[in-house]
């Protein structure tokens, strides 16, 4: 099936920024349409692919807060849930740049409250999200890696395709998943209240993240990605060189700074003794990591982290190339009474190829030799790891434990081809790029543009092919 070829070049210009925003409409977010048509009036009568149909009720959604509307979820054309949300904007450079809007919604009951339901199968919560792929033409590379990662037995959001429209207008397809919370079916850690002091039980759970500030201010612009503050986290006593930072913390990020951002408990919740505490576990951890000498068989760091997380941790994100791996978008874990673990992973629309930052033959653990220039490093926990002979063992030998099946390339392509089945059969993909006329355009970020979808899916396998090779190659010499 070739969708929408032409003659565009596949590197991408500065121009293809400003190009981005000229394809499709994002301004029926809005009130135009008041009411929700029926799927069956609007092309989707044969397909299996759930449909999404929201309806603001003459709000406008923005990037914060969530404004009140109703969502109807249909699957084989049947009403299978009708209730109320919430809904927003989510994302920060993907929302400024591109048409194509993802969005966080909240499912509530007949009195505006939160409510925790079933939503296509998947366990009881409220807060979901329907993430939009569009620089990401194969629609798939998110479902992708999360499949892979629950499949080694590594927790991240569960994902389902669905097409969507907002107040009819259609808005193509989209992965609705899970958003990453404290959980007993998602991140699963012991609740910690503000009414939690007791040094034993202040000790877990908590979830932090390395990442941008947009999503935690209310400022979406540029300068709102770097608006640390120690409401919103801490910063790291050390450099991505290991080197003690000497200059006051917060405010507009410095380069050599990485920061550690509260997702649970929320900012607005954890207590001074709570930061206190996992403050001074991180820093804990570092001194022993930069004090350790391997070649003596000194491990003290051990005591602080789950090695086995950051293995997975690693080979998830240096098998997909993922340019944000380490230094964005990541999160980490500790539970009461545990050590520190890496995951669950998040936001690969960058990653197998996509960027071209992303390449089969370089370590993305070795960001920093690539983008010394980049605001946002790889913190030093990384090359320091790799510099432990007995880490680098045991990421080969859990590497070999899954080269010859989950990390088997025809494997990783065969899960590609069911996805692709699944769209294509149902029209989906055919409807997706009738509205976002992307296929050969060059997009911000994108390292490779194909002239049709089935070159753009041919190229991801190739990739794949040449990364679990090149890997592989380098592992077996550790």
């Amino acid at each position: 099936m070739k969708l929408f070829t032409n003659s565009i070049p596949a590197r991408i210009s500065v121009l293809a920024i400003a190009a981005a925003l000229t394809f499709g409409c994002s301004g029926d977010d809005g009130p135009a349409t008041p009411s929700t048509p029926d799927p069956n009036e609007t092309g989707f009568e044969r397909s299996t692919i759930p449909f999404i149909s929201i309806n603001t009720n003459g709000n406008t959604i923005v990037n914060e807060p969530k404004v009140i509307a109703d969502m109807n979820i249909y699957i084989n054309q049947q009403l299978e849930l009708n209730t109320p949300i919430g809904i927003e904007f989510r994302g920060s450079t993907s929302l400024r740049l591109f048409e194509k809007k993802s969005y966080g919604i909240e499912t509530r009951d007949a009195a505006d409250e939160d409510i925790e339901l079933e939503v296509l199968g998947f366990p009881e919560e409220e807060d979901w999200i329907l993430n939009g792929p569009y620089s990401d033409k194969t629609l798939l590379r998110n479902v992708l890696i999360y499949q892979i990662s629950n499949e080694m037995g590594r927790y991240a959001p569960r994902t389902r395709f669905v097409e969507l429209q907002i107040n009819g207008s259609y808005k193509g397809v989209y992965a609705f998943m899970e958003k990453i919370k404290r959980d007993g079916d998602r991140v699963d850690l012991e609740t910690l209240t503000t009414a939690d002091s007791n040094p034993d039980i202040i000790t877990g759970g908590y979830i932090l993240k390395i990442d941008k500030t947009s999503g935690d201010t209310e400022n979406d612009d540029w300068p709102g990605d770097e608006a640390y503050s120690e409401f919103l986290g801490f910063r790291s006593d050390f450099d991505p060189n290991g080197n003690r930072i000497n200059v006051p913390p917060y405010g507009p990020k410095q380069g050599p700074e990485t920061y550690f951002l509260y997702e649970y408990p929320k900012n607005s919740n954890i207590t001074a003794a709570q930061k206190q505490y996992i403050q001074q576990y991180i820093s804990n951890f570092e001194s022993a990591l930069l004090g350790d000498n391997f070649s003596i068989g000194q491990r003290t760091y051990l005591d602080y982290i789950d090695r086995d997380s950051f293995v997975d941790f690693f080979i998830l994100n240096e098998l997909s190339a993922n340019p944000d791996a380490y230094r964005l978008s990541t999160f980490m874990h500790k539970d009461r009474g545990g050590k520190l673990a890496m995951g669950p992973i998040w936001d690969f629309n960058l990653a197998f190829g996509n960027d071209g930052r992303s390449q089969t033959q370089t370590w993305i653990y070795r960001y920093n030799e690539i983008a010394p220039g980049d605001k946002w490093l790889v913190h030093f926990w990384w090359p320091r790891l790799m510099a432990d002979p007995e880490f680098k063992s045991a990421i080969k030998a859990r590497w070999n434990a899954l080269k010859p099946g989950l990390l088997n390339s025809n494997r990783i392509n065969a899960m590609i081809d069911t996805h692709v089945q699944l769209l294509e059969e149902n029209g989906a993909l055919t409807r997706n790029y009738d509205k976002w006329r992307v296929i050969g355009v060059p997009l911000p970020f994108n390292s490779f543009v194909g002239a049709s979808y089935e070159e753009e899916i041919q190229y991801t396998k190739n990739w794949i092919n040449d990364r679990v090779a090149w890997m592989d190659s380098q592992i077996q010499g550790f």
